[in-house]
Parts: C-alpha cells; structure tokens; sequence
C-alpha cells in the first residue's frame, strides 16, 4: 500500500505479522540491523506538513500499518495489509529476539517506565535479556550529537534490539540516527508502548480495540492533548480515501 504524499511515496512495505517476523529473524540471523516504523493517520498528517519527516521515513526498513484507518484505506485501494500495532509488536518481537540469543534497550519515556517495563518484559519472554536503559533528558535531539552518543552508548552494551519510545516524530529521527551510527542494531518505534507495560498509560479493553474505538478510547481519557491531533486526522481522511479509490481504479485499468 502506497501513500502519496508531496513528491515523496511512503510505502506499508510489511503486510502482515508473519512477514514481519520473517524479516526481523533473517535480520537477525545476518547480524544486520532496520529500522520499523508504525504508519497511522496522525502519521500521515505530520508527514503532509513536514519534509524533514518524510526523509526520515524514508530510511525506515520496515513499515506496517498501525491503525484501523490505514488498513481500510489499503482494502480500499485493492492492496490490503494487516493491522500490526506497535505496542502489539513488542512481545513477538522480544521472543523472536531471546529465541535468537539478541539482546535488547530500551530507549526513550522515563527511567522508573523503562525499569518497569524491562523487569515486565523478562519476566514475560523466556531467556530475554535487557541490558541497556536510557531515557534522554527533555529537549533532547534526536539526531543530534548527544543522540549519536547515546547511540554509542546502546551499541557498546551488546544490544541488537532496540525499543525506542519518544513519540512520533523524534522515534523515527531516532531510528534513522541509529541506522547509520549502529547499522548492527535493530530500531523498533513503539510509541507508548512500554508505558502500558509499566501501568503508567492505560491501553483500551480488547473489546474496544475489537471495534476500531481505540483512538476514541484514548481521547476521552486525554481529551486536551488528543481533539486537536485527531480532528486534523479527520480532515485528511476524505482526502486519503479519495485517492485509494482513484488507485484502485488505475489498478484495474492496467
């Protein structure tokens, strides 16, 4: 599934779990590092108004759809993908890591969540190992050089795995960082993620998640913060769906 955006293509280039987990195990098994990215509309919305952020998409390895509306835009278009949630990704790809004897970071929120969350996480995966904690201080760059001694930092702890919890955008710039200074390194973008795990967020009941009311979910709960973010997605929906119908029918004409 392809979002045109400016003159730049952002491509769902990851349709389902399984083709995720296949890809992150021969990365693995290379020794070779990626960056994954989790596509969602206010995704879409940052990258429509920023060209500093879609050049960092564009050094993303992997992208799913993190969403309801992503994956009806992709049925829509006639290039269906599966829903693959960051926050959801976490376990698989920790047991993939410890069935693989990789390591793993945590990067990003704030030191008492990623304690939490590490001592969740090992207890959770079996022979999963945490070896490497930071959260950077407020105001942090994520492309600058602290962040590139941070890197350094990950990197020399034996780290393959990295989960990396900033927010969009400063996870992706992140990643993309990481890409070049620890190429051995796999970069995860998982957004809250590790804050559920620790019980600092809490995540919509399954029920919820089940009837695609998850975002209406979190903006009762932080209404201030999440109208204006959501409101901004509603407006480039017509948009969007426009232009997978349209991409849809020069499918079928070709």
């Amino acid at each position: 599934m392809d979002f045109r955006i400016g003159d730049d293509t952002i491509t769902v280039n990851v349709p389902s779990w399984a083709v995720l987990e296949a890809r992150v195990r021969e990365r693995f098994a290379r020794r070779s590092g990626f960056a994954l990215a989790t596509i969602n509309l206010d995704h879409i919305v940052k990258l429509q108004a920023s060209d500093a952020f879609r050049e960092v998409y564009a050094a993303q390895d992997f992208v799913v759809a993190d969403g309801y509306p992503i994956v009806w835009l992709s049925r829509l278009a006639g290039r269906p993908v599966a829903l693959v949630p960051g926050s959801e990704a976490i376990l698989p790809l920790a047991r993939i890591a410890a069935a693989q004897g990789v390591t793993v970071a945590l990067f990003g929120s704030s030191a008492p969540v990623l304690a939490a969350a590490a001592e969740y996480l090992e207890r959770e995966v079996r022979d999963l190992e945490v070896v490497s904690q930071i959260a950077p201080p407020m105001g942090f760059d994520p492309a600058g050089a602290e962040a590139q001694e941070m890197l350094r930092q990950i990197s020399a702890s034996g780290a393959r795995l990295c989960f990396v919890a900033l927010g969009a955008p400063k996870q992706e710039s992140f990643a993309a960082t990481g890409r070049r200074i620890a190429p051995d390194i796999g970069f995860a973008s998982i957004g809250a993620g590790l804050d559920f795990f620790a019980g600092t967020q809490q995540r919509a009941p399954n029920w919820v998640r089940k009837i695609a009311m998850e975002w209406l979910w979190r903006m009762m709960l932080d209404p201030r913060r999440l109208f204006g973010r959501y409101f901004k997605c509603a407006l480039a929906l017509p948009g969007l769906t426009v232009r997978a119908l349209l991409l849809r029918l020069s499918d079928r004409r070709d």
